[in-house]
């Protein structure tokens, strides 16, 4: 493995922005980018740990940030 394959890629779009695209998944991800669509201050530009500090702010339960985790990986994937 070279230090280039370790390296991220650069995402296209931002992970708060790519949430807010999510519908009709029928998975956990429909409930929080539903959520996130209806939530004003919502960090559209944010990184997942932008969104994460957001749910915190907001109490949400833990089954939100399960969400948030499987968003990242579908969202990484890219």
């Amino acid at each position: 493995m070279t230090e280039q394959d370790n390296e991220q890629p650069e995402q296209t779009i931002t992970f708060g922005r790519w949430l807010l695209t999510q519908r009709d998944r029928g998975d956990w991800i429909d409930g929080i980018a539903d959520a996130a669509r209806a939530d004003r201050t919502f960090p559209k530009n944010g990184d997942p740990k932008a969104v994460r500090a957001h749910l915190r702010k907001q109490q949400a339960d833990g089954d939100a940030f399960v969400a948030v985790d499987d968003a990242e990986s579908d969202w990484m994937a890219l």
